[in-house]
């Protein structure tokens, strides 16, 4: 693991103050990859308790997973939003912000005045982010959305899993495409900004950004076709294309996308050449209408050999493959090591590993900064607004921060 360095370039949004009424997962993912590329990122959360994801669990020497791995690099503002102190001080730090994001229960952030009609005349630069389940409108805007609720709702359950138990994915799909698209648009408001030198609006939801990722099955099920049927780890339409058991009972994941690597994989894989001119299998449908049939053939032929042979084999022939990881394998993938993608970041608890963001630019690290504890910022953020320590602590002796 390497020592992060914090560079002395410019990083993209250096200078870009983002302010976030933000819990569990969509928000603080959208405003983590904010602050990567460089934004100051405020969090407000209740005094006291925080974001609630704060205690989903203890897995990360006493923190929680999942606030670990989307808080980093920010500084946490504790804050009733619902007293008449919180107003003031928000009527002193809006005029600082850039990007307004919030997550908040559907009209909570209206019933705040931090709707975007209701800040944008005083505060025409000003981009806010709404980022709702299911969006201003219609008949479910006052619905509640949690991520396996969207996984529902958007058909994703429907098509995951195995042919006779439906399955949600098993990290915050639903969550995590509402972040991604936050940040996107986001990145797009401060470009078009720049531009226009106004802010805009961004009604972002859970159900839409996860519907946009259904498109191949949704397309696939064009005017009533059948939908794409539950192959657990397999594909619903190309075969083969998933888990396969080695001799020593591992599994290996491989997958075939054209009629010459069909060929391959008969002759230099299974050592059965017959197999590619077999009636049964003499094309992708035919191959995905016999797999069961197919998929016998290969455990057969691959039950001589280990996963490290199998593999090796399929490297040879140039099939693609892939070991099925557990937790710990990907904490050790020698790629990743390779690369140099782990880092650390400290947090309340000590210094903790971190994955680099995605990507890689040579003009500019990313900011990893520590995790916050609750309420770690609030005396200083409060200072800089110019309250004195007399307020902060008497605010704080009443719960309002």
């Amino acid at each position: 693991m390497k020592t992060h360095k914090q560079t002395n370039g410019v990083r993209p949004l250096d200078g870009i103050t983002v302010l976030s009424l933000e819990h569990a997962i969509a928000a603080p993912f959208c405003t983590r990859q904010l602050a990567d590329l460089g934004a100051r990122v405020i969090k407000v959360e209740r005094p006291g308790v925080g974001d609630f994801a704060r205690n989903y669990d203890e897995r990360v020497k006493g923190m929680a997973s999942h606030f670990v791995w989307t808080n980093r690099s920010k500084e946490s503002l504790t804050l009733d939003l619902k007293s008449r102190e919180a107003s003031e001080v928000l009527a002193r730090l809006l005029p600082q912000v850039d990007v307004l994001v919030q997550n908040l229960a559907p009209g909570a952030a209206a019933r705040l005045g931090l709707s975007f009609e209701a800040l944008h005349e005083q505060y025409p630069e000003l981009i806010v982010c709404d980022i709702s389940g299911y969006g201003a409108g219609g008949p479910y805007e006052h619905k509640k959305a949690y991520d396996l609720l969207i996984q529902s709702e958007s058909g994703f359950v429907s098509v995951t899993g195995s042919a006779n138990e439906p399955a949600k994915a098993g990290c915050s799909i639903a969550d995590i495409s509402a972040g991604m698209y936050a940040y996107s648009h986001i990145l797009s408001a401060l470009l078009q900004r720049g531009k226009t030198g106004k802010g805009s609006h961004i009604d972002l939801t859970m159900l839409e950004s996860m519907v946009e990722w259904m498109g191949f099955p949704l397309y696939y099920a064009f005017e009533d076709a059948p939908a794409p049927v539950r192959a657990g780890a397999a594909h619903a339409s190309i075969y083969p294309y998933g888990p396969f058991l080695a001799g020593n009972g591992k599994t290996i994941m491989l997958g075939l996308q054209n009629e010459r690597e069909w060929k391959t994989f008969c002759d230099l894989v299974l050592e059965k050449p017959e197999l590619a001119t077999d009636a049964r299998f003499v094309s992708n449908s035919m191959r995905t209408a016999n797999r069961d049939a197919l998929r016998d053939l290969i455990i057969q032929a691959f039950a001589a050999y280990d996963d490290e042979q199998i593999i090796e084999r399929l490297e040879k022939a140039g099939i693609a493959n892939a070991r099925v990881n557990d937790m710990k394998a990907v904490w050790e993938h020698p790629q990743l090591k390779a690369r140099d993608r782990w880092t650390h970041m400290e947090s309340p608890v000590g210094t903790l590993p971190a994955l680099l963001p995605p990507g890689v630019n040579n003009s500019y690290d990313f900011r990893i900064d520590a995790v916050p504890d609750l309420g770690e910022h609030s005396a200083a953020i409060l200072a800089e607004l110019g309250y004195d320590e007399a307020t902060v602590s008497e605010w704080k002796a009443g719960g309002i921060v």
